[in-house]
């Protein structure tokens, strides 16, 4: 995200200026930085509980996924979003920040069954994948649906839910999958070539 930043504008001042002015395409960037860092931080406490985590995977079309998370209870996109002071409700198959609907739920589910197929693929067994969506600095967060397809969670919980859930992988598993997901190569070809 930085270098996309640096991209906008390669002058240090403008870009500093351009963090600030709420209608710049870099502000945008800027805020969604500070999203996926403090994902970044929580995340970082499951790795006493066995788990690893990667950031800002590159795929070879210059997309990423923000975190990766391998552990026990199995593998997790996490796509941070940022929704400073704003009220954020998900049902079961939207998102919807003050009265708005987004398509973060769709773009999680389609992120998670891409790699799925990958790491399938380059483990040679199903690994599935679940996406879940970390909610950084919103005023309010409302989760209303008994058995969400994608996990919701303020930045806050991440950890405590993911490190609290049923494990279904074992050790030498979770090696396994991190080993390939951390191999740049894994993110080389689109699933299905």
């Amino acid at each position: 995200m930085r270098s996309k930043i640096r991209d906008l504008q390669p002058n240090a001042l403008r870009r500093m200026v351009g963090r600030w002015s709420r209608n710049s395409e870099i502000h945008s960037w800027a805020n969604g930085l500070v999203g996926e860092r403090a994902t970044g931080r929580r995340l970082k406490r499951l790795t006493r509980h066995g788990w690893f985590i990667l950031h800002a995977v590159q795929w070879s079309s210059g997309a990423d996924i923000d975190h990766l998370a391998v552990g026990p209870a199995g593998v997790f996109t996490i796509n941070s979003k940022r929704h400073k002071g704003k009220s954020v409700w998900y049902g079961d198959s939207a998102i919807l920040v003050n009265g708005a609907p987004t398509r973060h739920i769709a773009i999680s589910q389609h992120e998670a069954r891409r790699v799925a197929k990958v790491l399938s693929r380059q483990c040679r067994e199903d690994v599935p994948v679940r996406p879940v969506i970390s909610v950084v600095h919103a005023t309010k967060l409302m989760v209303k649906g008994a058995t969400p397809p994608v996990l919701v969670l303020e930045v806050g919980q991440l950890d405590r839910i993911l490190s609290g859930l049923t494990p279904i992988l074992t050790a030498d598993q979770v090696a396994q999958i991190y080993s390939v997901a951390r191999d740049p190569h894994t993110w080389d070809k689109p699933p299905g070539t």
